[in-house]
């Protein structure tokens, strides 16, 4: 199974890497963004590092500084919106965003629909269990009850004919809006495991202090990107172009060291 996996990721590497083709001349993706002079962000604002908000409120997170940046070297405002994660491709196609950039996964599905930037952090989808909790690894949640978040590229892994035998497995499986409340299921002993981002479960645990654990097995090795319309290629070449600029000036470095204290892009 691991292999079929290993086999799936290098596939979804080699089209992401070539997601944002060039544009065409019909392109004004770019220009519509310019002429309002801001790019609307649709995002998860309880999805930490990536996007949540801080004690005062304020929408904070390493995806938002880093979006910041770019639009700074766009020269337009950052206009950030939450929007309920499992609408976000109709938030984009309405045009009620201009992108999804919030710990946004690379997934089979989301490449057909959505022109993706190339990835800039590679994540794990693995599951979170209380400290005391006798889950070890996934065949241990045989009949178990298992929280995820509706809309999550955990939920479409969790989904996949590729994991169907572990799906059917399962006692019961429990949606949840956000990671917050599925976190707090899993602390009040309705859910028996979280199947989440780790990146976002590592973060949430050393912050909360919560006496949680992340297991070291694997559904899927992922990476996040950013979404976008469509063929909105235009756009999509300029915000990478001023990744790489971000990433050769130092700025991605400085953000990433100040949310995760190391730099774990992979940004180009």
């Amino acid at each position: 199974m691991k292999k079929l996996f290993s086999l799936i990721m290098v596939t979804l590497m080699i089209i992401s890497l070539t997601a944002c083709q060039k544009s065409t001349g019909s392109d004004e993706s770019l220009k519509y963004i310019q002429d309002n002079g801001k790019l609307i962000l649709g995002l998860d604002d309880s999805f930490p590092p990536m996007g949540f908000r801080d004690d005062a409120d304020n929408i904070v997170g390493f995806d938002v500084d880093l979006a910041q940046a770019v639009c700074d070297k766009l020269g337009v405002e950052l206009v950030l919106q939450p929007i309920e994660w499992d609408a976000k491709e109709q938030e984009l196609n309405t045009k009620n965003i201009d992108c999804i950039w919030n710990g946004f996964s690379v997934t089979p599905d989301r490449l057909e629909k959505l022109t993706m930037s190339k990835p800039y952090m590679l994540n794990n989808i693995t599951l979170v269990v209380t400290k005391n909790s006798d889950i070890t690894k996934f065949d241990d949640m045989a009949g178990k009850r298992l929280a995820v978040q509706s809309g999550s590229s955990a939920e479409e892994t969790l989904n996949s004919e590729e994991n169907k035998d572990f799906k059917d497995s399962l006692g019961q499986v429990n949606p949840f809006s956000d990671y917050v409340t599925a976190l707090m299921d899993l602390e009040t002993g309705n859910s028996d495991a979280v199947l989440m981002d780790s990146v976002v479960a590592n973060y949430m645990i050393t912050e909360a202090g919560k006496d949680f654990v992340v297991l070291d097995e694997t559904l899927l090795k992922d990476e996040y990107a950013i979404g976008f319309r469509k063929g909105d290629t235009a756009l999509c070449e300029a915000v990478e172009k001023a990744l790489k600029e971000l990433k050769a000036d130092g700025t991605v470095e400085k953000l990433a060291v100040k949310w995760f204290g190391s730099d774990i892009t992979t940004i180009e």
